[in-house]
């Protein structure tokens, strides 16, 4: 039923893991085949390719489904249906940013001063062009085939350039004086197909799978058993967002159940202990569907 498109390249990883963490393990013949499938009947045929190209295939109707970075959508100007953002990227689960930036010796502080003429390199040239174009700058933009930031300050003065974390930027030596956008990866579809009941249905329970598999990342479900007399004392020291799940048992007592971020549980439970919990399970999550 869909056809999918899945990024290459630095979210390639990312993205083949979270699917397989979804139950829609993504399975080719090697890590460089652009063909692939997925053991789903909503899914029939799926393929690996550029993300810089994604966007522009869903609006094509070449595929019905794909992933890509908002930042590619808006570079190519394409008329898809977002989904929704899928917060996750190459490193972390930040976005990313399409980020403006010159040397450190140089005396611009923001874009504002740059100066016509302005030499700019960048893998984003309609978006730049748009950009310098409102703020009433004539730029000469200069399209990169990568290693953007290792062309100032001698080739270009300034790189239009994605960054996540900023570490490669300032190994350069280079200073960000503006951002353009802020990028999550995103789920998108051809406009045609999300029109399409049966095909819009079939997006939405994938869509469901990998939203919940991102909310459920980091976080736990602890599960205790706690006595009437120390009921209150536990669930002071639980940190759930939504209240905990909470049972009668024969005895008397109660027993317990809360989400919790996994980065905290190493306290979370000697608190609980010491607050007169008993019989305590820390339980890993794979999704959470809200």
């Amino acid at each position: 039923m869909l056809k999918i498109v899945l990024p290459k390249g630095s979210l390639e990883k990312a993205t083949i893991d979270l699917f397989e963490a979804a139950d829609l393990s993504v399975v080719r013949s090697s890590s460089v085949d652009y063909k692939a499938s997925i053991d789903d009947p909503r899914v029939t045929e799926v393929r690996i390719l550029r993300p810089q190209e994604i966007a522009t295939y869903v609006q094509e109707g070449l595929f019905d489904i794909g992933i890509t970075g908002r930042d590619w959508i808006e570079e190519t100007d394409s008329d898809v249906v977002s989904l929704g953002e899928l917060r996750y990227s190459k490193a972390t689960a930040q976005p990313v940013r399409v980020i403006v930036a010159v040397a450190d010796s140089s005396p611009a502080q923001s874009a504002k001063d740059l100066r016509d003429g302005v030499r700019v390199t960048t893998e984003y040239p309609e978006m730049t062009r748009r950009y310098f174009a409102d703020l009433g700058i004539k730029a000469d933009i200069r399209l990169s085939y990568g290693a953007s930031e290792a062309k100032i300050p001698d080739i270009a003065d300034c790189v239009v350039d994605i960054t996540e974390t900023g570490r490669a930027l300032r190994a350069a030596g280079l200073r960000i004086i503006d951002t353009i956008l802020t990028s999550y990866t995103e789920l998108i579809a051809h406009p045609a197909s999300w029109a399409n009941p049966e095909k819009r249905h079939a997006m939405e329970q994938l869509h469901t799978l990998l939203i919940g598999t991102l909310e459920a990342r980091g976080q736990v479900l602890v599960k205790l058993n706690v006595s009437e007399a120390n009921f209150e004392k536990v669930l002071k020291v639980l940190p759930s967002a939504k209240s905990p799940t909470v049972s009668r048992l024969a005895s008397g007592d109660y027993a317990i159940e809360s989400v919790v971020q996994k980065r905290t549980i190493n306290t979370v439970i000697p608190a609980l202990k010491d607050a007169g919990a008993s019989d305590i399970l820390e339980i890993p999550i794979s999704k959470i569907i809200h």
